[in-house]
């Protein structure tokens, strides 16, 4: 889909003053890590919190907004994502930095392997899982990101964020209402930074953990292909990629969309997979765990924007009761 530029010209001079870069018709298979989907009808990327505030005030708050970060987690439908995509940038949020003793600030698009990186530098204990997940910080705090038996929960003192009228927002860790893989923050808000606790502890012990996180992720994942990491969240006391192989769906393909053979849990683009594909593959997938287990798996992966007419994908677990 193509859209028609009636948004940016319907807002007229409510964008002028802004630092961002504004883009119609953004390609969003250039930015997710699946390589698929349709476009943004405009991104957005402001040049720091400041400028991102006057965005917000400026977008009547009837135009969607969507928040993406580096789109490694993100599965975008091939009709495209209407209104606004926002996405921040390293050079405005990408700033880590100590704080005091054992804390870290760090920006929302900060990478998660750079949190990791400085809190080794300054012997700060408890990061070394970032070191394996490839995402940014923003995304960490929306769903909780996790690995290695540690939490983003465990860690955070207190999220910044803006609201979607542009306002400064604080919230405890209690208030972000973390449970496994989820916050319950409120849907509108836009993570901006975070300030972070670890514990003392030595650098060859983190950096030994560290190691630990990239073997396991180079001999068990299949990171040198275009995939969104975990697919589904593991179920209580039960984990995903057992679900999925005992169902006989390790390997599957739907048109160029596969279940990695290496980790069933992790979809992957073999070449030429589209939205539809890798959506339908996950829905086929999550329809015969059921079947076989009496399970619903629940997805890991974002999916977002509309589906191209004709195209649509039926949860098929639905299809089912």
């Amino acid at each position: 889909m193509m859209w028609d530029g009636r948004l940016l010209e319907e807002l007229g001079d409510r964008l002028s003053g802004l630092r961002g870069r504004v883009t119609p018709n953004a390609e969003m298979d250039k930015i997710t890590w699946f390589r698929a989907g349709g476009p943004a009808e405009a991104l957005f990327q402001p040049a720091d919190e400041e400028d991102l505030s006057a965005f917000l005030k400026a977008v009547p708050q009837s135009v969607p907004l969507t928040v993406v970060g580096v789109g490694s987690n993100l599965l975008v439908r091939e009709g495209g994502i209407p209104g606004f995509v926002v996405r921040l940038s390293a050079k405005g949020f990408g700033e880590v930095e100590v704080t005091g003793p054992n804390r870290i600030r760090a920006g929302a698009a900060a990478p998660d392997k750079r949190v990791a990186a400085v809190a080794l530098e300054a012997g700060i204990g408890g990061f070394h899982f970032y070191h394996g997940i490839p995402g940014s910080i923003g995304g960490a705090l929306r769903m909780n990101a996790g690995a290695n038996g540690v939490e983003t929960r465990e860690r955070v003192v207190e999220v910044h964020a803006l609201d979607r009228g542009g306002n400064a927002v604080v919230l405890s860790n209690e208030e972000m209402g973390y449970t496994y893989r989820h916050s319950g923050a409120a849907a509108g808000l836009i993570f901006t930074g975070v300030v972070m606790e670890g514990y003392p502890e030595a650098q060859d012990a983190i950096r030994a953990a560290m190691d630990a996180v990239q073997h396991h992720r180079e001999t068990v994942q299949p990171i040198r292909e275009k995939t969104g990491g975990s697919t589904f969240k593991n179920p209580p006391g039960k984990s995903a990629w057992k679900l999925i192989d005992e169902a006989g769906c390790r390997g599957l393909m739907i048109g160029g969309a596969q279940m990695s053979p290496m980790h069933c849990n992790f979809m992957i683009n073999t070449g030429t997979a589209t939205g539809y594909d890798l959506e339908h593959l996950g829905e086929t997938v999550r329809a015969r765990v059921l079947e076989h287990s009496g399970i619903r798996l629940e997805w890991e992966i974002k999916r977002i924007g509309r589906f191209r007419p004709g195209r649509e994908v039926q949860e098929l677990l639905g299809q089912m009761l």
